[in-house]
């Protein structure tokens, strides 16, 4: 089942980070030169403090990532 857009999902606020359900970016030469690539975003719905929650456009997977050095970085949503 898919989730829908968060309503609260602006295409103006992205990140750049790997989606870890459906990975559409794995063949992306942008991407893996580490650019900003203009297809494999993920809409940054809100953060508290380190912790980033994001959701893929591509197949709606929401889930909260801490970018914070020296943790584990994805976490339930």
């Amino acid at each position: 089942m898919r989730l829908p857009i968060d309503p609260q999902a602006d295409s103006s606020r992205r990140a750049w980070v790997a989606c870890p359900v459906c990975d559409d970016a794995h063949h992306c030469a942008t991407c893996a030169g580490r650019g900003n690539c203009d297809e494999h975003w993920r809409y940054l719905i809100s953060n508290n403090g380190p912790v980033v929650h994001l959701q893929c456009p591509r197949c709606t997977h929401a889930w909260s990532l801490n970018t914070r050095s020296g943790t584990s970085r994805t976490e339930a949503p």
